[in-house]
């Protein structure tokens, strides 16, 4: 893969994350008026109405990118359609409770429609040798199994950043496999799929302040179905048949394994009870966060397998499959027969951080004034620095420019349009400095990484300063470093890999700087925004002139 595709892909998952990190709170002040609030239950873990909006910032996240770069042909339209298809029937679910019987006529409409219109189907089983399966066969079980998925990833759904992140860690297993397999439609796909979820997990991460709903689950479960289906179908056709079950993970089982549980207890196979993974460990002791980690870790290993197990015998990936998800229940089984509880007895610790704040409450603006100064300084010496601008960057950062000071000057959207702008352009600059770094750059390589590593240290200060909750790492940092480490160690040319890992790095500090930053804000106008300004004259200048 040159630098032209990896640009395309990062840009496409930038778009998707800025435009879901701009929908949902917009869409959050929407909730209550359109209804889509979830509120408590006796099955439910959060203890306050939550906005269910998230799965709109999404999909429409991952839409956006998708309409603009994806070839059309039977089966794109015929994912796209049976998205849409999706989120309709997802959304009015979130406003208005649909029962289980109107949702299962949208998903089988929308598994329908890539069927037997877009022609993906499975043809092959897993313990069935190397013989195809009959369409009349294959196409009414892949209906079943794409409806099953989504409603696996729907059901996963019970606590904050669980099916986003379990999803996350499938599509990135999934988007290496297409790498390797020279797949750029099911790259692209996963690229605006992962944007959408990063932008959504800024909003999901414990304690939520958002919940993805039917919208954005039955969206991410039908993605992945599907995307399995055309890796070992169209894609590459000597992988295992079972190596589906590896890149899905854990919410396969978990669904068959609370539709047993019902069924043994002679309860409604389709009504929500508290028996799926995430309730039991919380039950046992496990703390919010703990739980969701906890259950990545699972998949992580699940998804991670898959990469050296995809040309292995269809036993072995079963066998290695149902062993770890049978260890996640032995160990359940075992700690609520036994009564065993985590964290029994334990106590908070005094934050002394916050005492020394409260001492000296004028060195609270410091940290964050400092990043701005290191953030603004970081783009504008960026646009100076960078020895060429491909047109098409100049062309966008012109664009952007123009619409900063549109929004600078109306007020048009209030943060939303602002924050999408100031991620876009952070997106730039961090794919310029590191795909066309100027001569001298190349010998102070050092002096890069010392700034990231202060701007950290800053922001973790700030975070402190902004706060006086005690500051840990949460399952959204936990999903970061995963995927980061997971880069370093697959096989691939050094190069790449190392580009691709400290292109991530880079973007991940600086938009959670830039996020501090804005919520800090007392008015868009200020000399941040100047910052910003300048820099994409500079970038748009150099790029035209």
């Amino acid at each position: 893969m040159n630098n032209d595709n990896l640009g395309l892909y990062l840009i496409i998952a930038m778009m998707a994350m800025a435009i879901s990190m701009a929908i949902i709170p917009l869409m959050m002040r929407l909730a209550p008026v359109l209804g889509m609030i979830d509120k408590p239950d006796a099955r439910k873990v959060h203890t306050v109405p939550v906005p269910r909006v998230g799965g709109l910032g999404i999909v429409l996240g991952a839409l956006v990118p998708m309409f603009i770069w994806l070839p059309f042909n039977d089966l794109t339209v015929a994912l796209l359609a049976g998205t849409t298809v999706l989120l309709v029937f997802g959304t009015w679910d979130d406003i208005t409770e649909l029962g289980h019987y109107v949702k299962f006529v949208g998903q089988f409409f929308a598994a329908a429609i890539v069927v037997y219109y877009g022609d993906l189907y499975v043809s092959h089983f897993p313990l069935y040798g190397y013989d195809a399966i009959p369409s009349a066969v294959g196409k009414p079980f892949t209906v079943i199994a794409i409806v099953g998925m989504i409603n696996a990833i729907n059901h996963s759904d019970g606590l904050d950043g669980l099916a986003g992140g379990e999803s996350l860690l499938s599509l990135g297993a999934i988007a290496y496999l297409a790498f390797l397999f020279n797949s750029s439609t099911m790259l692209l796909i996963c690229a605006a799929t992962i944007g959408g979820i990063f932008g959504f997990l800024r909003f999901n991460s414990h304690p939520a302040r958002v919940f993805m709903g039917d919208g954005g689950s039955q969206f991410l479960g039908f993605i992945l179905a599907v995307l399995v289906i055309m890796l070992t179908q169209q894609v590459n056709t000597t992988l295992s048949p079972a190596i589906p079950v590896l890149l899905l993970g854990l919410p396969i089982v978990d669904i068959l394994a609370v539709f047993f549980l019902r069924a043994k207890h002679k309860l409604n196979l389709f009504k929500a009870t508290k028996n799926h993974v995430h309730h039991r460990l919380l039950d046992i002791g496990f703390l919010h966060y703990e739980s969701v980690m906890f259950i990545y870790t699972v998949q992580f290993v699940l998804v991670l397998s898959a990469i050296p197990l995809m040309y292995e015998s269809d036993a072995l990936i079963l066998l290695f499959y149902l062993l770890i998800c049978a260890s996640v229940f032995v160990f359940l089984t075992y700690a609520e027969r036994s009564g065993f509880k985590v964290h029994a007895g334990d106590s908070l610790k005094k934050d002394i951080f916050v005492q020394f704040l409260d001492k000296y409450p004028r060195m609270r603006d410091v940290p964050v004034k400092s990043i701005e100064s290191g953030l603004s300084l970081f783009m504008i010496a960026t646009a100076l620095v960078i020895s060429s601008v491909p047109t098409d960057f100049a062309v966008s950062s012109l664009i952007l420019l123009l619409l900063l000071i549109f929004v600078l000057a109306t007020g048009i959207m209030g943060y939303q349009l602002y924050r999408l702008i100031l991620f876009v352009a952070i997106g730039f600059s961090v794919y310029l400095l590191s795909t066309y770094p100027s001569e001298w750059l190349n010998h102070k390589v050092d002096l890069v990484v010392v700034y990231f590593t202060f701007m950290v240290v800053l922001g973790f200060v700030a975070i402190k300063t902004t706060s006086d909750k005690e500051f840990k790492i949460t399952p959204l940092d936990y999903l970061v470093i995963a995927i980061v480490l997971v880069i370093e160690i697959l096989p691939g040319e050094d190069v790449f890999r190392e580009q691709i890992i400290w292109m991530i790095v880079q973007i991940i500090i600086l938009f959670y700087i830039c996020e501090l930053v804005v919520q800090n804000m007392k008015g868009r106008i200020n000399r941040f925004s100047g910052s910003v300004a300048l820099a994409l004259a500079l970038i748009a200048y150099r790029g035209l002139v």
